[in-house]
């Protein structure tokens, strides 16, 4: 380690004037960044975590009062012009923002965007040198054929292959200090183990100094060597990453390792849910800002009175070196665990739990569905050239009271599964089922209102799926209206919806923007459960949300699912919430379905070598488990499904694939596989040789090498 810091932060603060007056969302923050270490700082949205960074950065507006110290290799920073912080930004500090897709510029090509970050910091450097070195780092950050993709546009690439070159240009001029901000949050499960190599890689080669933040506990996991708890705007636990995940002392960081569900995990039990919302920082924190959160406090603690004041950052026995904590009954709390501290709700038990799968009556059933568009080229006369197999040939169920969950990377076809199941047309390609009926029979306006009735959604985005001119109890009352409800009965049962999903009855007036993410996506789930439907289909319903408010959500539907007998069609990209929320679960790649069976069987004895490198991929809150894990690295992005090969669609990133003679690769090749159920088992995959080399002989395999 080095002698000295690299980046020192004393006593950052950060304070905005607004409307209703002056937000302090910076308090008081304090650390040290050594070179080739990395820290990771974690927190709900709204704890100042980014505007910290972005303060480092010089990027605030000048209307920003921003006090304390900010000192590279001991040079203080704070106080310089903008123009003076251009010597040290993308030169000496680098930032790799959450969103590539706004962070590039859409009408310069990726060479030209290098080249910027590479031409402002070295005057000097020749045309040639400078394109050399765009190669280079393209080539780094694993983009292939590096030299014609200099000449692409930013929308040109996957949403993997833009991130990775967001981290090629902050590693141009080998900074010694690299910021990542939320870097893989919008990122499938596969990409964003690649971008995380490719971060480990980019600090090996430049020896940076790394600022990790994010709200992903997993991802710090395996990253960070010291992690820094952030709420309310301020440090409340700051400790070395084994440590923090081992003995945990601060109320909040014991409920946010509780919140997070765990893919290496089968037990079935509720999660650890933080209610509440962080305090309003206009107003002056007086007291203990977790106070009104915290379970101590609630059960009768006389740990944070008003005279006691705002606790401060103190250090713990037997907690590690270096581990502080601001809450004065940390010492007590070391090593306890969400369930001993909060009030966990207890597991929701269904009616249809104790009976089998086969002898429940199915909600849904898809048989061979398919959904291709056409792929036009021209301008003022069209002509097909090619076909996107959006959807090619998929089939399940589902029973009463079942979860069934749909996953796979950004474009394998699971919206478009959704889309087609709830589109309710004759014309689908294959045959949709609903409580048994064919949405293929010829049906008037009422029997499609009466199937609709039977069948609802939730959607992604709590936000954009909420009419914001509608009070929340217009937006109840619609569905209501349309299927004809007294009004009368629909004052009744908006008011029982808001009690369903666990919010005031009395705010019925509000608008949605006056509610917190959470509390919008419970009044999307109360929408879709007002006519009473048999199946609530969830497309990544809580993406969009905290770690925190996410537990809550999640335990509220396992909750009405159990006590209203729903079923579940379910698509995430989180297989964490996957393992913890589902009964059975599909693996897609390029619209086919490869996996499929009970969600332990397929997540403890993944057959597929798709499922093994999705599996391998996901990141657990534990170092000690993340550093015993061997993940399978997939090389690219997804396959376009434009005109998808004869064969198995996944044979060009198969690990499995490279590994097989000839004679077999051509078998993967040419045969498309089908769905094979293993005996005995709610299990079937679609791979040919599952088992790889085992499967194949000595001889096989060193011909192939």
């Amino acid at each position: 380690m080095s002698i000295s810091p690299v980046l020192s932060v004393k006593d950052l603060n950060v304070r905005f004037n607004t409307e209703n007056g002056v937000v302090h969302a910076v308090r008081g923050v304090n650390f040290d960044l050594y070179a080739g270490k990395t820290l990771g700082i974690v927190g709900e949205s709204g704890s100042g975590k980014s505007v910290a960074s972005m303060a480092i950065m010089g990027l605030h507006p000048t209307t920003a009062d921003i006090t304390g110290s900010i000192k590279y290799n001991g040079n203080e920073l704070l106080g310089l012009s903008d123009k003076e912080m251009c010597e040290y930004r993308g030169k000496h500090i680098s930032m790799i923002f959450q969103d590539p897709l706004s962070s590039l510029t859409p009408v310069y090509t990726i060479g030209q965007q290098i080249a910027e970050v590479l031409k402002i910091h070295n005057k000097g450097m020749s045309k040639q040198a400078i394109k050399d070195r765009s190669i280079e780092l393209m080539r780094l950050v694993g983009i292939p054929s590096p030299a014609d993709r200099l000449r692409s546009y930013p929308h040109e690439f996957s949403g993997g292959m833009r991130q990775r070159i967001m981290i090629a240009m902050a590693i141009a001029n080998d900074p010694r200090v690299l910021i990542a901000d939320e870097p893989t949050t919008a990122l499938d499960v596969t990409i964003q183990a690649q971008v995380l190599e490719v971060m480990d890689k980019a600090q090996d080669e430049t020896g940076a100094a790394t600022i990790m933040i994010t709200h992903d506990l997993g991802v710090v996991a395996g990253m960070a060597d010291d992690i820094l708890v952030m709420y309310a705007g301020k440090p409340v636990e700051i400790a070395k990453a084994e440590d923090l995940y081992k003995y945990p002392s601060h109320p909040y960081t014991i409920g946010l390792l509780g919140a997070v569900p765990r893919v290496d995990r089968s037990q079935k039990m509720s999660l650890v849910p933080i209610e509440g919302t962080p305090p309003n920082l206009i107003n002056p924190v007086e007291h203990c800002s977790f106070r009104e959160r915290c379970p101590v406090a609630k059960s009768g603690g006389q740990c944070c009175k008003d005279e006691a004041g705002e606790p401060e950052l103190m250090p713990l026995d037997g907690a590690g070196e270096g581990h502080l904590s601001s809450c004065s009954i940390s010492q007590d709390l070391i090593s306890k665990t969400a369930d001993e501290l909060y009030s966990i709700p207890e597991t929701p038990v269904s009616k249809f739990d104790g009976i089998p799968r086969e002898e429940r009556a199915p909600v849904l059933e898809v048989r061979n569905v398919k959904k291709h568009f056409p792929l036009m080229k021209g301008s003022l006369i069209k002509k097909r050239v090619g076909t996107v197999k959006a959807v090619n040939g998929v089939t399940f169920d589902i029973r009463e009271g079942e979860c069934f969950s749909i996953v796979g990377e950004s474009g394998c076809g699971k919206t478009t599964t959704l889309l087609e199941i709830m589109e309710f047309s004759k014309n689908t390609d294959g045959e949709i089922l609903i409580n048994g009926t064919s949405t293929k029979d010829s049906k008037s306006a009422s029997e499609i209102l009466k199937l609709r009735k039977n069948q609802q959604m939730v959607f992604q985005d709590p936000t954009g799926a909420l009419d914001p001119r509608f009070t929340v109890y217009e937006v109840l009352a619609e569905p209501l209206e349309n299927q004809g409800m007294k009004r009368a009965d629909i004052k009744k049962r908006v008011i029982e919806l808001m009690r369903i999903v666990g919010l005031q009855p009395d705010h019925v007036n509000r608008f949605p923007n006056q509610f917190s993410g959470g509390q919008r996506q419970r009044i999307g789930i109360a929408r879709a459960l007002a006519v009473n439907p048999k199946l609530v289909v969830l497309d990544e319903p809580v993406s969009a949300l905290d770690v925190s408010v996410q537990a809550g959500v999640i335990n509220l539907l396992e909750k009405l699912r159990a006590e209203l007998g729903l079923s579940y069609l379910m698509v995430a990209h989180d297989l964490a919430v996957i393992r913890h929320a589902s009964d059975r679960v599909a693996v897609m790649y390029l619209g086919r379905i490869v996996e499929i069976g009970s969600v332990d069987e397929v997540f403890d004895n993944p057959v597929h070598p798709y499922t093994k490198a999705l599996l391998s991929a996901i990141p657990v809150p534990d170092p000690e488990v993340e550093a015993k894990r061997e993940r399978t690295m997939l090389e690219g992005d997804l396959p376009t499904p434009v005109n998808a090969p004869v064969g198995c669609g996944f044979s060009s990133r198969c690990p499995v694939f490279k590994l097989l003679p000839e004679d077999k690769q051509k078998v993967c090749l040419e045969k498309l596989p089908e769905l094979e159920p293993i005996e005995g088992q709610d299990h079937a995959y679609a791979c040919y040789f599952p088992e790889g080399v085992s499967q194949v002989s000595p001889e096989d395999v060193a011909q192939a090498a």
